[in-house]
Parts: C-alpha cells; structure tokens; sequence
C-alpha cells in the first residue's frame, strides 16, 4: 500500500493519517470550503476539496472514488461514519481496484443489519437478548411475536444506529401505534424500513468488544470497553476495561466475540456490543459494528496495540504477528469525548469561532482533536471537537487524571460539554463504577 484516500474528516481523518505516515504510507484528504487550512488537510500529502453540500458530500461514492483514481490511491480508509459501513461502496472500490480499508462487503451486509447479525449471533452460539426471529413486517404479525417474547418490548431498525428507529413498548396498544413510526424513522434514516423486536430491559449495562481480525485465520479480542453513559443512545464516555465485568464475564464476552467474528468471515477491525443486565449479571450479543469505533482509544492505551495501523496493514494482506495469548491488558483508561453542545440548554448546537483553544497534557493524556484557535466550528457536521483519553496504573489514577486533563482544557467562544464530563467523573455512581444507561438522566444531566 502506497497511497490511501481519508475518505472522512475531523478528529478520525486526523487518526488515520498519522497512522498511515508511521506506515510510511502517503494519504490524500478531502475537505470542504472553510476547512481546507484544518488539521487533516496539513497533514496529508494531498488534499483535494470536495464539489457540493458540505453536510452530503463525503456521502458522494462516485467524487470520491474519482478523487481517488485521480491521484493513483491504492486504498480508501472510510473512518467511522459516512461511508464506512457501506457494502456497496466496499465492492465499488473493489471493482475499481481500489482496496477499501475495512472488512469484506459481505461482512457489512450480513453483520451490518441487526436482524441478520442476531442470527449469526445464534449460529455461532453467542446468547442474544430475547426477541424476533428476523424483521416483523407488521403490527399484526408483531403482536403475535410479543406474546412468547413478553412486555415490555424494544423496536429496534435493523439497519439503525444512535437511537434511530427505536421505540419502547409497554403493552400491545403501545406496540400497534409505535411500531409503524419506528418504521417510518427507520426508512427516512436509513433507507430501510425494517424493524424488529427485543426484550427490554429496565436497566443494563452497555459493554463492548474490541476484535481485530486478518481474514487468514487470525482473529483476537483486543478486550472490553464500558459505553454506559450515553444521551438518547450516544455515548459520550468510554473506559476499558469495564469495571461491571468480573474475570468470568471479561472472559467469555472476548470468547463470544472471536466466535461471531470467525463465523462471519470478518477481516479488519470491528467491535461486537452487548448489554449486561443489571439484575443478573447476564451479558447478550445486540449488535456488530463493522468499522473502526470512536472509542477505540482507550483499547489502544490499554494493549498498546495501534488498532488503525493495524487496520491499513490488514488492507495491505499482512497476518497478524501476535496471538491472543499476547494480548495483555495494562491498566486503565478512560475517553471523554467533547462536543460544540450546551448541556444547560438540552444539549443545543453551539457552533461558532473558537476565540480559544488550548489541550491539556501530561503524564497519561492523550487528545483525539481536530481544531486550533481561530478555526470556526460549522453546524454542517458532527458535533465533537475533540477526545481526551487518558491512561492511569488503575482506575482511580486514570479518573484523577480525566479531573487533571478537564480542568487544563481550554475552550472559549463556543458551549461545550467539558463542564458536564467533570460532573460526570466526580459523581459517586461513576466513581463506584456502579452504573448502567440510565445514569445521565437519573443523576448528572
């Protein structure tokens, strides 16, 4: 591999390209208007801006892949997002020559729907969470699957992500009047209307599994995050490994994930999620995510292991030169990620000209970013403007040093959500490591 496309932008475009240069691998970047002076186009060794509306055009497969043969890319690194868990364009680059930078096509589709994925969950003897056996095609044929499932019921897209296409029914009156709307939000999201069902648990745990996989016989679980502390399903911090998961549980939920990805022919880096009832302790496959993941920092402080290196050199045909026996996890971490929002106004976008920008650093700290002083947060794109991933001998050194780190980071001109992040790791929940999905909404925001 020679050449490779950043088909994305922001903190991940920033990632892959220092991964790439480390590789010794020349990158071409993409960017629109006002970024092109921003930190991934400095960084590339091309950068070419992208024709259209800002917020589709890295959606745009054919510019993207014209851009690419333009300038004799060897590959595209898709990032997370945008075009990363697109099938059809993972066998478009493959008919153009192009590697995509990322698992086979037919990995995406089977592992990307959720209700395919719940069957090759149970296929590969991975416990799923009860719930329909594939899409329900309408309320009539729902009603009847709720019955031998029991109430309440989670309607989940198949196809869906960030809380998209999901609804929570309490009883059968409510699943008839929500299961069309989840449908609809499915289709106008996603393109797709399917739906299915799951039990829905009153409290859980959100715990995922890093694997990387070479596609010729060499699959590891790289080990366990913990995602619980979301927003309307989207996480805001991460830490690995989880402090709910005992060394039984930490164990098989790695095991679950080498079988699922195997048994899917799975190649690149990818990130099987669970959730963990609180009240047993249980752990159940929900779904794979078949791209590099936001939260992969923490997993690489942890192993030392650079998960988008070894993206790339996967891509370029190399097997992977350690085994699961290799694999050892040192310590803690944890991720805040901070986005241009106003906690104090539900979250509202808060876009605008940074007057101010200074990271922290130190022992421990790492920082994800994108942006400098001066550079204009636009509201065309994904909140977040940086991660602040730090790593300690044990989780409270790694929680002091998150206080340490939020409390050097300076931001001015814009909301943020550093404020709430500092709330967050100083709450008593969070500090027990006791909590579950429900903790924002029943302590700190």
């Amino acid at each position: 591999m020679r050449r490779v496309l950043v088909a994305n932008r922001g903190e991940i475009a920033v990632r892959v390209i220092r991964a790439a240069r480390d590789l010794g691998i020349e990158t071409v970047a993409l960017f629109v208007g006002a970024e092109k002076e921003y930190a991934h186009v400095r960084l590339a060794t091309v950068a070419v801006e992208l024709s259209g509306v800002p917020g589709a055009v890295y959606l745009d497969a054919d510019q993207i892949l014209e851009i690419a043969r333009a300038n004799d890319c060897d590959a595209i690194h898709p990032g997370y997002g945008y075009l990363a868990e697109n099938a059809a364009f993972a066998e478009r680059c493959a008919d153009a020559g192009i590697t995509f930078v990322g698992p086979p096509a037919s990995a995406i589709r089977r592992m990307g729907d959720k209700a395919t994925a719940r069957s090759a969950a149970v296929a590969a003897g991975v416990p799923v969470v009860p719930g329909s056996d594939g899409t329900v095609a309408d309320v009539e044929t729902a009603l009847a699957v709720a019955e031998s499932i029991g109430y309440p019921l989670l309607i989940k897209a198949t196809a869906g992500g960030g809380g998209k296409g999901m609804r929570i029914a309490h009883d059968a009156a409510q699943l008839a009047e929500l299961l069309p709307l989840a449908s609809r939000e499915a289709e106008h999201s996603f393109g797709d209307p399917g739906v299915y069902l799951e039990h829905y648990f009153a409290e859980v745990r959100h715990i995922e599994v890093q694997v990387l996989a070479d596609g010729q016989g060499g699959t590891v679980s790289l080990g366990d995050r913990e995602c619980s502390i979301q927003r309307r399903y989207q996480k805001m911090l991460e830490e690995a490994p989880s402090p709910s998961l005992d060394d039984r549980q930490r164990e098989l939920v790695g095991q679950y994930a080498v079988k699922l990805a195997e048994h899917c022919g799975y190649r690149s880096a990818g990130t099987i999620e669970f959730v963990q009832s609180v009240e047993s302790g249980e752990c159940f496959f929900i779904e794979m995510n078949t791209r590099v993941q936001v939260e992969h920092p923490v997993t690489e402080e942890t192993t030392g292991i650079d998960i988008v290196a070894w993206q790339l050199r996967i891509a370029a045909g190399e097997r992977l030169d350690f085994a699961q026996e290799d694999v050892v996890s040192r310590g803690h971490s944890i991720e805040c990620r901070i986005t241009a929002e106003d906690p104090d106004r539900d979250f509202r976008p808060s876009p605008g000209r940074l007057t101010a920008y200074s990271t922290p650093s130190g022992p421990g700290v790492r920082i994800d970013d994108f942006y400098r002083t001066g550079e204009l947060v636009t509201p065309f794109f994904d909140s977040m403007i940086a991660k602040v991933i730090v790593h300690g001998a044990d989780r409270e050194q790694a929680r002091r040093r998150m206080d340490r780190a939020l409390r050097e980071f300076e931001v001015e001109g814009i909301s943020t959500t550093v404020g709430l992040q500092q709330r967050i790791i100083a709450d008593e929940r969070f500090v027990r490591g006791g909590y579950s999905t429900r903790f924002l909404e029943e302590t700190v925001a």
